[in-house]
């Protein structure tokens, strides 16, 4: 009976908790996503310092309202610059927001309650006021970027 509680133990743990984020599929690694949509936001880069600034102006693909991009699959056609996270990369994108799961996970913290994945629903992560939505404009209404500079998505 031992044998079965601990088998039934660690079918209960999540994938994100009982793998690493290389041990992760696809479609556990695309998961990971909250959705917040911080990291479609446009950025600065001083270019004597390096450091990176955010700004209100999101990618002409993201969806104002549901903080997703509207062309996934494809955005590196449409949007060249756009940067694919991967396990192999991660560690390369220190502007990531500390509230994304993907540096969570790396950093062996755990996903916080209102990620999809832990709540159960994709509308916790506008709830709790995390994502974008309502705080940002399309890069399509303006590329006045250096007058758009925020501090909220670091």
């Amino acid at each position: 009976m031992f044998g079965r509680q601990k088998t039934k133990e660690v079918e209960d743990v999540p994938f994100w908790k009982a793998k690493s984020l290389e041990e992760m599929s696809k479609a556990e690694w695309e998961s990971l996503c909250d959705g917040c949509g911080r990291c479609c936001l446009n950025k600065l880069e001083h270019e004597t310092t390096g450091e990176i600034f955010h700004t209100d102006i999101a990618c002409r693909l993201l969806d104002l309202e549901t903080c997703r991009c509207t062309s996934y699959e494809q955005r590196k056609h449409f949007v060249p610059e756009c940067q694919i996270l991967t396990q192999q990369n991660l560690k390369k994108y220190s502007w990531l927001p500390s509230t994304c799961a993907y540096r969570l996970r790396a950093e062996g913290t755990d996903l916080y309650w209102w990620h999809p994945l832990v709540s159960g629903s994709s509308e916790t992560v506008h709830e709790a006021g995390i994502s974008v939505r309502g705080r940002v404009i399309s890069e399509r209404e303006t590329d006045d970027l250096e007058n758009h500079v925020v501090s909220w998505p670091a």
